[in-house]
Formats: C-alpha cells, sequence, structure tokens
C-alpha cells in the first residue's frame, strides 16, 4: 500500500500547526493570569544563541508554506517576517493552514520523484521530492515546533505531550 506525498504533508503541517496554534491560546491565557507580559514569552529563547518564540512561530510556518509549494511546483508564498504580537503570530498560523486547506491531493501527484534543487546551507542541493519532505522539511518544521512548545514550557506554561501532539 501507498501512502501519497499529499497525505504525508498536507494533514501532518495541518495538525501540527493547531497544536502550535492551540499553545499560543494556552501561553496568551498564562501570561494573563501571571501577570506576564506576552511580549517578554515572545522574545523568550531557551539558549542566547537560539532565535526566540516569534522567530520559531515564523520558521514552523514557513516550511509548512514552502514544502506543498515545492511538492506541487509552484512559487513558495512570501510572507514578511514582521509579527510581533501574539495576535500577529496567530494570524499568520491561519494564513498558513487556509494555503495547507487550498491543495488538492492531484498537485502532488509525482511529486515524490520530481527532483528538486534548493540553497541548504548556502550551497544548492538536488532531492527527490521525497527525500526533500521527509528529510529536510518535516524535520526542520518539527524542530521548530517543538522549540517553540519547548521556550514556553520553560517559561512556566502548563504543557505537556498532549498539547504538543494535538487531537488525533
Amino acid at each position: 500500500m501507498s501512502v501519497s506525498m499529499y497525505d504525508i504533508a498536507i494533514p501532518t503541517f495541518q495538525k501540527q500547526l493547531s497544536a502550535l496554534d492551540a499553545i499560543l491560546d494556552k501561553a496568551e491565557a498564562y501570561a494573563s493570569a501571571k501577570k506576564v507580559d506576552i511580549a517578554v514569552l515572545l522574545a523568550a529563547r531557551l539558549y542566547p544563541d537560539m532565535f526566540n518564540l516569534t522567530r520559531q512561530v515564523q520558521l514552523a510556518t514557513d516550511f509548512a508554506k514552502a514544502a506543498p509549494a515545492r511538492l506541487a511546483g509552484i512559487e513558495v508564498p512570501s510572507f514578511p517576517d514582521t509579527e510581533t504580537t501574539l495576535p500577529e503570530l496567530k494570524a499568520r498560523v491561519a494564513k498558513v493552514q487556509a494555503l495547507l486547506a487550498a491543495y488538492k491531493p492531484e498537485q502532488l501527484d509525482g511529486s515524490d520523484t520530481r527532483q528538486l534543487t534548493l540553497k541548504l546551507g548556502g550551497t544548492d542541493v538536488t532531492l527527490s521530492g521525497r527525500d526533500y519532505l521527509l528529510h529536510v522539511a518535516l524535520p526542520n518544521f518539527y524542530f521548530h515546533c517543538t522549540t517553540a512548545y519547548n521556550i514556553l514550557r520553560h517559561n512556566g506554561l502548563e504543557v505537556g505531550k498532549r498539547d504538543f501532539l494535538g487531537r488525533t
């Protein structure tokens, strides 16, 4: 039994972005209850040389919007990274969710063997669509979602594995 690239990519990005959005809602409630300026959480990072929460959300959404576009052979939507508030970050997540919802399975048909050339670390790399999705896009997407989660958990937000995984 084969699994389509659409079935691997689109529902995966949608589900995890929904979980990320729910965690951002919890962060807003937490900040309000603890009388913490939400801007403090948005600027928080796990280590000085790591990106802050805002940038982690931006990067997670970047991978979620870029991967299906590349696999479909269409231009990757470009969003400026100008979000400075929680509502703006949530709007970005919603915008990517809307993009994902518009894809049709046939747009990704055959993308598993399509050759994609990307700049990775400043070097042109050519990969099959399958290798790109499974070994570049999804791992990076999960890394930034996980890091966003960990920043909030580190700052006292009471979330657990079920929050990260979202609804099944």
